[in-house]
């Protein structure tokens, strides 16, 4: 079994603790709206890869944003990437066994980066999907993970307009079939947000944190 630690949206002081080696994750997959500098922090300090997607309060490539979610303690600074982490925007890599897709960003609600209208985000998960399938066909493996920023729409999202999930996720669930849907965006506010299924696909929000095991 492999095992996957997903983080998103709220750092955890607990992972910069002696949690992060108990959970000894074999990969850690950021789900968007973390400071840069805590997924550098967690990727060394586990020693594992980090593949990671971004969200609508990231910073794009375009410019640059001075997080405040890092203690006052951890050095902070703007970057527009996070070093030695793997971006996959709009992209798959495999990593550990495992082929991890992914499409981050928001539902537009306002004129801020990583924030897409339903009908860009069909456009992302057509052309995502299309390569998938043309690698699936030369190679014949799956895509295993797909991490988003947000959920898909009327699975774990909610009413209000910032909060929306995205229609096409549905699309891309039905076409890929992965085994695990990760994201964030929907704050849980002390409310359980219990897993989803579309299918044969787990729907997971892992905000602050999860552990989740899978088999290659």
């Amino acid at each position: 079994m492999i095992r996957i630690l997903a983080v998103a949206d709220e750092v955890s002081q607990a992972l910069y603790g002696p949690r992060l080696k108990e959970l000894r994750p074999d990969l850690i997959l950021g789900c968007g709206d973390l400071p840069f500098d805590y997924l550098e922090y967690l990727r060394t300090k586990a020693e594992t890869p980090l593949l990671y997607v971004h969200g609508n309060h990231d910073p794009s490539p375009r410019g640059q944003v001075i997080s405040a979610y890092l203690p006052a303690e951890y050095p902070q600074r703007s970057p527009s990437s996070a070093v030695g982490c793997v971006n996959l925007e709009d992209r798959w890599e495999d990593e550990v066994g495992l082929r991890i897709a992914g499409l981050g960003g928001s539902i537009r609600y306002n004129e801020g980066d990583n924030q897409f209208t339903q009908a860009e985000m069909r456009r992302r998960v057509h052309r995502l999907t299309r390569r998938a399938w043309i690698r699936h066909w030369r190679d014949r493996r799956s895509v295993d993970v797909v991490i988003a920023h947000s959920p898909p729409l009327d699975c774990g999202d909610e009413d209000d307009g910032p909060h929306r999930g995205f229609a096409a996720f549905h699309r891309l669930i039905e076409q890929l079939e992965p085994k695990l849907m990760l994201h964030g965006h929907i704050h849980p506010h002390g409310k359980p947000r219990p897993d989803r299924t579309i299918g044969r696909t787990r729907i997971v929000n892992v905000i602050p944190y999860r552990l989740l095991e899978i088999e290659p």
